[in-house]
């Protein structure tokens, strides 16, 4: 949705020559898509020379009217809009570009702080990520609920944490039965980095002895080499 501000009734586009006022009455009826500049010269109803449209636009942003934008679908073309409205996704990429590009260092760091509240709740809904890092003070603007979902999800794709459900006990207490969590994949959900890929090299999976595994018998969890090799990776 697009944002405007309060107008002012000493704007400077009660000052604005015809050519002005043509131009940037198209400008800013695209709102919070922009216009790029040829698509601009074919919705003017007058054809105006490119000096007397290049003269307009330059005198348009030096009155702080309107604004250059990138497009991140296109990023040679020069994109107009008005300045009172803030680029939309389509246009901007959302809040993970910068400039026109994806930034990776914010979701570099958005991401480790993601997975720092997880590793300090044990166990975490993505309400209560998003409240812990609001209380973190970590950033100095509000990461929006898709905003953290979209880091969570990478950070399961990565496998550096797991999507669980509640099942009301135990850890998930404080957590509604079925409700979707995440914990940390480390042993015991604590601190340090993940062990990526620990769960699926599990020895009983392979072991042709699986069968007559008892925790009393001869053969037992409590005597295996192996399983104890595989608590302490």
């Amino acid at each position: 949705m697009s944002k405007r501000k309060r107008p002012d009734s000493n704007a400077p586009s009660d000052s604005l020559t015809d050519h002005e006022r043509l131009i940037y009455d198209v400008i800013r009826s695209k709102q919070d898509m922009g216009i790029w500049t040829r698509d601009m010269k074919r919705e003017l109803r007058v054809n105006l020379p490119d000096n007397i449209v290049t003269k307009s636009i330059k005198s348009l942003q030096n009155k702080s009217l309107i604004k250059e934008v990138v497009n991140i679908h296109s990023k040679g073309k020069k994109h107009l809009m008005a300045v009172e409205f803030e680029p939309s996704k389509e246009i901007s990429g959302g809040a993970w570009y910068s400039e026109g590009s994806l930034d990776t260092e914010f979701i570099k760091v958005v991401k480790s702080q993601c997975l720092k509240q997880i590793i300090k709740l044990k166990v975490a809904t993505l309400e209560g990520i998003s409240d812990s890092i609001k209380r973190s003070g970590a950033f100095k603007v509000d990461l929006t609920k898709q905003q953290i979902e979209e880091i969570v999800r990478a950070l399961v794709l990565d496998n550096q944490i797991m999507e669980v459900k509640s099942n009301g006990s135990g850890e998930f207490t404080n957590i509604p039965v079925g409700k979707v969590c995440y914990k940390n994949v480390s042993k015991g959900g604590g601190g340090g980095e993940p062990k990526t890929g620990s769960l699926a090299s599990i020895p009983c999976g392979v072991c042709p002895q699986i069968n007559i595994c008892k925790p009393d018998g001869v053969i037992s969890p409590k005597t295996c080499v192996y399983y104890t090799k595989w608590l302490d990776f």
